[in-house]
C-alpha cells in the first residue's frame, strides 16, 4: 500500500475545500439554518411534537443526513470528474499508484468533507433547538457509513458522466427527491398505509430512520434493517467501483 500516494490525493482534495470555504462549508450551513427557520418555526408552530419529540429537534437528524448525502455525492463526483474532463486523470493513472489507493484518496477526502459538514450542522442546530444524542456510537457509525457509501456513489457518477449536465442529472433528479421523500422532515408513520408501503422502497428511508434512532431511540424501521440496508448499498457501490477499475470503464478510453 502506497500510503504516500493516498495521502497526496487526500491532502490535495482537502486543500481544495479550504480554498473554497464559502462554497464548500458556509453555503450548506447557511442553507441548513434557513431550513430550521422555515421548517422549525413556520411548520413547527403547527406541529408541536412528532412521536413525543419537538418538531424542531425531530428534523435535526434528517437535515444532517440531507447535507451529508448531497455533499458526499457532490464532492466525490466532481473530484474525479474534473481531472477526467480536462485530461489530468491520465497522469494519475500512469503513476505507480493502484486503483485502490486512488479510490482511498478521493473517496476518503469526500467522506471527510461531508462528515465535517455534518458535525458543523449538528453544532449549528444546537443554536436553534435543544436535542440529545442517545447513542453517540451508532450516530457516528451511521454518519461514517453514509458518507463513505454516497462518496463511492458520487465517484461512480463522476466516472460515468461525460459533461457537467450528466454530473448533476442523478443527484438532482433522483437522489435529492428520494432524500426529501425519505422522512427528512416527517415520520413515515404519519403517512397513509399505502404510502408507508411505497416509502419502504426508498433506500434513503432506512438511512434517515437509523440515524434518527441514534438520537432519540425512535425509528420508522428496525435498526438492524437500517444497518443491513446501508451495508448492502455500500457493498453494491464497492462492486461497481471494482468493475470500473477492472474494465477501465471510461478511464482508459
Amino acid at each position: 500500500m502506497n500510503l504516500r500516494a493516498v495521502k497526496t490525493i487526500y491532502r490535495y482534495e482537502m486543500n481544495r475545500m479550504w480554498r473554497t470555504l464559502g462554497q464548500s462549508v458556509a453555503s450548506p450551513v447557511i442553507s441548513t439554518s434557513l431550513y430550521f427557520v422555515v421548517f422549525g418555526s413556520a411548520i413547527g408552530s403547527r406541529i408541536s411534537t412528532v412521536e413525543g419529540i419537538s418538531y424542531g429537534a425531530f428534523i435535526v437528524p434528517g437535515l444532517i443526513m440531507l447535507s451529508v448525502l448531497t455533499q458526499s455525492l457532490a464532492n466525490a463526483s466532481f473530484a474525479i470528474f474534473f481531472p477526467k474532463f480536462i485530461g489530468t486523470i491520465y497522469e494519475v493513472l500512469s503513476a505507480p499508484v493502484s486503483f485502490i489507493e486512488i479510490l482511498l484518496g478521493y473517496v476518503g477526502a469526500a467522506a471527510s468533507k461531508s462528515m465535517l459538514l455534518g458535525f458543523l450542522i449538528l453544532l449549528t442546530a444546537s443554536f436553534f433547538v435543544p436535542f440529545h444524542i442517545q447513542s453517540p456510537f451508532w450516530m457516528l457509525l451511521f454518519l461514517v457509513l453514509t458518507a463513505v457509501t454516497f462518496s463511492l456513489f458520487g465517484f461512480i457518477i463522476g466516472i460515468w458522466a461525460d459533461n457537467f449536465d450528466q454530473l448533476q442529472l442523478i443527484p438532482l433528479l433522483i437522489v435529492t427527491p428520494l432524500t426529501f421523500l425519505g422522512g427528512s422532515f416527517y415520520s413515515i408513520k404519519m403517512l397513509p398505509p399505502l404510502w408507508q408501503k411505497i416509502s419502504m422502497a426508498n433506500p434513503v428511508v432506512y438511512l434517515i430512520s437509523g440515524f434518527r434512532w441514534s438520537f432519540y431511540g425512535n425509528a420508522d424501521v428496525d435498526i438492524s434493517v437500517s444497518l443491513t440496508m446501508v451495508t448492502v448499498i455500500l457493498a453494491l457501490c464497492l462492486g461497481i467501483v471494482h468493475w470500473i477499475f477492472k474494465t477501465g470503464y471510461k478511464l482508459r478510453d
